[in-house]
């Protein structure tokens, strides 16, 4: 009798986790602690960070089947079903419709010379895509890779997602971990390569925009991006559409919808089906460790790049515009823009450049998306 109890208990410990937990899913729960940890203390990103941690950690635990596939008779795990919007890019353009929704493109609108700081940093999507080919990366994933540089964490998960969705989990990682960690990044860069006269300076209050304006320009932006990257548009559309819902007037319950309710809805899912891609056999690789130095080298590269650009311009107005704007170039909106301001006050107790910073940090969104239309063009 005794040794039936035992055998019983044998057997049951048998389709217990703990018995079929690996060495790789234990590291995989750890990071994902790691992520928590960051989110929840630190506070870094904690509205993504948040359900990609907890998402990367529940699917890592042994014999879930969170993101198991039908099988026969077998329904799919409830994290495959909702993965799907994210495979088919639904998710990414439901938040830039959000994105848009909740944000102001009157800075850039008043001083569109800051579109060319937004594209300026966008050079570190390109130098990171070469830097991967020669890392051996294959070209889809090269991009994905070189996305990371843009600081926006939907356009990245939604390239990704279709050139390289094995790399998914690392990428986006990548992604909001560095936007999160954009004030410890980007003040040291900004400071290298800039002087104290060059941070002191003040620049003019910008011109008042006029409705009229705000409600051309996410219809003009929409129409002549689509037509010349149409791979760009699921995301400039929704972008621009969002934008249209708040500057318009007519519809403010669809406004407040898409930066409240469908915003939240959609970061869960979004969130939760991004974390349950980093599972182990997938994560722990040689190859995510050099997407997280790739993603930061772009990131770095971006800031750096739109700083230098920035200084152009500073000469080439007589000092008329400041050239730490430039960083906010990157997108991260609009955190980006708070450290442009943080970094000039700074310099200038009377420097008010978080309006200035605005214009680059929009056009940073704005030119991700074309960046991940141009590189969806080419290896898609």
């Amino acid at each position: 009798m005794l040794a039936e109890i035992v055998a019983i208990l044998i057997d049951l410990w048998g389709t217990t986790g703990f018995a079929n937990m690996t060495q790789g899913q234990l590291i995989m729960m750890l990071v994902a602690c790691f992520f928590l940890y960051l989110a929840l203390v630190k506070e870094y990103e904690p509205l993504l960070l948040l359900p990609i941690s907890f998402g990367m950690l529940i699917t890592n635990l042994p014999l879930g089947g969170l993101m198991d596939p039908p099988s026969g008779n077998m329904a799919g795990g409830l994290m495959y079903y909702l993965y799907q919007g994210v495979k088919l890019g639904i998710y990414p353009p439901l938040i830039f419709l959000g994105v848009g929704a909740m944000t102001d493109f009157g800075p850039l609108i008043a001083n569109p010379k800051t579109f060319l700081l937004g594209a300026a940093a966008q050079i570190g999507i390109f130098a990171t895509f070469m830097g991967a080919l020669a890392l051996d990366f294959t070209p889809q994933e090269a991009g994905s890779i070189a996305i990371i540089g843009g600081a926006d964490g939907p356009t990245a998960i939604f390239l990704a997602a279709r050139l390289a969705p094995h790399r998914l989990g690392a990428i986006a990682l990548a992604a909001y971990s560095y936007m999160a960690l954009v004030p410890v990044i980007q003040p040291p860069i900004m400071r290298l390569l800039t002087t104290k006269k060059e941070r002191e300076c003040v620049m003019q209050q910008l011109r008042v925009v006029t409705k009229l304006e705000k409600v051309l320009f996410p219809i003009i932006v929409a129409v002549l991006v689509s037509l010349l990257l149409p791979p760009a548009t699921p995301l400039v559309g929704m972008l621009m559409l969002g934008n249209l819902f708040r500057e318009s007037g007519v519809v403010a319950r669809l406004s407040d919808t898409a930066q409240n309710q469908l915003m939240n809805i959609i970061v869960i899912f979004l969130g939760l089906t991004v974390g349950a891609t980093a599972q182990a056999e997938y994560f722990l690789t040689w190859e995510t460790l050099a997407i997280v130095f790739l993603g930061l080298a772009a990131f770095v590269i971006g800031t750096a790049s739109g700083v230098l650009f920035g200084k152009i311009m500073y000469y080439a107005t007589g000092g008329k515009v400041n050239p730490l704007i430039g960083s906010a170039g990157v997108s991260a909106v609009p955190m980006a823009a708070r450290v442009s301001q943080s970094e000039g006050r700074r310099a200038n107790p009377n420097n008010y450049l978080l309006m200035h910073a605005m214009g680059p940090n929009v056009a940073g969104v704005i030119g991700s998306a074309i960046a991940a239309g141009v590189l969806l063009s080419i290896l898609g």
